[in-house]
This record gives structure tokens, sequence and C-alpha cells, in this order.
């Protein structure tokens, strides 16, 4: 493996306890602020040191406890590309992606490398301007180059399109796909944005607490969370404490009701939520009968351009003291004007049992 971290640190508010190993692939870090994803990278970088454990890229130990090892920032050839970008404001974009080479390189090979890492982000005829003359994404582009230059053994990004705008941040994902694809090493990404990280990463890690509580392929974490975070962060808007109940139904306690999920489901000891997605229920057919069927009276609707967001109150008397709203994501684009529901309506609605998720603590 490229990438061998196992590594434990105190802090005020929680412990770090991070342990995972990596290939050549890029590997996307989720989590809440806070939760130790960006501590997780500035370890790897020698910007912060753990209390314990051991760093190993590339066969080469940047940090172990035991052997009183712990090389500097310098030493460890590492690229950590912040929000802010922190370029130079004192040098040229040239001059800015120059800094990360190696010391002692010929100045034809800097320039050579110079132009062509510039080239690779459509930043020709940049060269000679300054960091205060470039737009957020221009500044980000000249970053990514310096980035590469360097040719670090592990690429770590946080939340590189945090500052930017929707629009521009669709084309510079284009740019860092093509940096992803050039880069043969480890590269860690971490993120707030699900489906962001499903775009650029094989696979996710959820962060949570200085744990990492899960962690698979970007579609395993998207279509099948395990754990209360990753049902979280994989945008699950509908979550309930829950138990099993018999065969293979489910008492969701915040929803009052029972669900049934698929024979081939199983179903963990430590069950402790259900969760099921908004856009996977569906107005029940007339007569419909079976499981996962409910009726359910419309408690708001919010439309969007092409779709409707409409919460809804579980069936009354259902047994849930305190029932939580439920979410119904409906494509509006089929539908009349007059067949979307309105607060106060009472819809039959189906839950489909593919799309139920089972989650531990």
């Amino acid at each position: 493996m490229a990438l061998d971290i196992k590594i434990k640190k105190h802090l005020p508010t929680f412990d770090l306890d991070i342990e995972f190993t990596a290939g050549a692939e890029a590997i996307g870090f989720l989590g809440a602020s806070g939760c130790g994803k960006s501590l997780t990278l500035r370890c790897i970088a020698g910007v912060e040191t753990p209390d314990e454990g051991h760093i190993i890229v590339n066969g080469k130990t940047f940090f172990d406890s035991d052997k009183k090892i712990n090389l500097t920032p310098q030493q460890r050839k590492t690229a950590l590309l912040f929000q802010n970008y922190q370029l130079f404001p004192n040098l040229t974009v040239a001059q800015n992606v120059a800094a990360g080479m190696p010391k002692g390189l010929p100045k034809e090979e800097v320039a050579q490398r110079v132009k062509h890492y510039l080239g690779m982000f459509d930043l020709d005829g940049f060269q000679s301007r300054y960091p205060l003359r470039l737009s957020g994404g221009q500044q980000q582009r000249v970053a990514l180059a310096r980035m590469l230059a360097a040719e670090p053994d592990v690429l770590m990004l946080d939340e590189p399109f945090s500052a930017l705008d929707a629009h521009l941040k669709a084309g510079l994902e284009q740019n860092m796909l093509d940096v992803f694809d050039s880069y043969e090493g480890t590269i860690l990404y971490v993120s707030h944005d699900i489906d962001e990280a499903f775009r650029l990463c094989d696979r996710i890690a959820v962060v949570s607490g200085g744990h990492i509580e899960e962690m698979g392929t970007a579609r395993d974490i998207v279509m099948n969370p395990t754990t209360l975070a990753g049902l979280k962060l994989s945008g699950c808007k509908n979550i309930s404490r829950a138990h099993w109940d018999h065969n293979h139904t489910i008492e969701a306690l915040d929803w009052g009701i029972s669900l049934r999920v698929g024979p081939d489901v199983e179903i963990p000891e430590d069950l402790a939520y259900i969760g099921a997605r908004a856009k996977f229920i569906r107005l029940a057919d007339p007569g419909e009968t079976g499981h996962n069927l409910y009726e359910m009276r419309v408690h708001r609707v919010v439309e969007n351009r092409f779709d409707a967001l409409i919460t809804l109150e579980p069936p009354a008397g259902a047994g849930a003291a305190d029932k939580t709203l439920i979410y119904w994501r409906v494509d509006k684009l089929p539908l009349d004007e007059s067949q979307i529901p309105r607060p106060g309506d009472v819809v039959p609605l189906h839950f489909d049992a593919r799309h139920l998720y089972l989650a531990t603590r």
C-alpha cells in the first residue's frame, strides 16, 4: 500500500483515532465540521503531530511514535491544498508554481516544468501576474499547478471548492478530474458534499467524532450506508430510531410505523436506525395492497423548478409519542399542477423495501 496510517491524538473536544490504508486512488473524507478530517491531513503533512501511531507513505516512515521518528513538513514531500490556496502574494504565478519544486533543479528544467503545468490548467499568459490580480478560480488553478509541479508522494486537498460559486465550481471540477487522472499516487480529499466526493473519489471514508465510521466505494456509501453518520452524509432525509420486530419487519419508532425489508437483507444485531430516501417513496396505485403502505397527511409543500419536497405527518394513532415528519420528493415534470399534493391532503404512500437502509449507531 502507498499509504499506511494509524494515529491517535487527544483533543479537548474529541480523541482522533484514525486507521486506514490506501493505494493509488482518491479517497474522500466526509464528515461534519470539527470531526477530524482536516486534522488527519495536517498530521500526514507534518503540520500537526499525533500522540501515537505511525504514518508511512510509499514505504517511507513520516512518523512513528515507537521509533521516535517525526519528519519535518519539508522532509515529507506532501502537498496539502487548503481552502484559501495559500499562494505567495509577493511572487508571480510562475514563481509560485516553481516554489514547490525540488531545490537545485537547473533553471531550464524549472522553466519547462512551469510552462507544462501552467498549460495543463489553461494559465498560459499568466506567468507574470501576481495572485491579487487573479480570480478565485485562477488562484485555485495556480495552486493545483504548484502542487503537481512539486511531484508529491501524496496529494491532499482540504475543501478546495468551498469558497467558489456553483458555476465556477462546475468548471474547476473538470480541472480536478484531469489532475486525478494524471496523478499516480494517493489522493486524500476532504469535503462536506457527498455528490462532489461521489464524482471525484474512488472510495469514501465517513468520519465522525475523530473515527472512521465506515469506508467503502463511493457507490457503496451512497447506496448502502450502514451507520448513522453514513446515513446522514449520504443525503438520506428520513431517519428514524428503529428496532427489529419479527421476520424482516422493522419498527420505525419515530414514525410510528412498521416497514418490511427485503428477505435477502441482513439485519444487524445492533440495529439502531432505519433510513428511507425521499425520492424512493412513491404514491401508491389505486387499490394497491401489501407491505409498507401508509396513508399520510401532507404538512407542507416546497416547490423547486423540477420537483417538490413534501413533508408528511405519519399516520394518526400509529404509536409514536413524538412523530418526526417524513420527507417525500416528487418529480413535477410528468405531472399537471393539479396533481401535486397540497397541505391537508391525505395520500397513500409506498416505501420501497429495496431502498430502506438499516444502520448502527
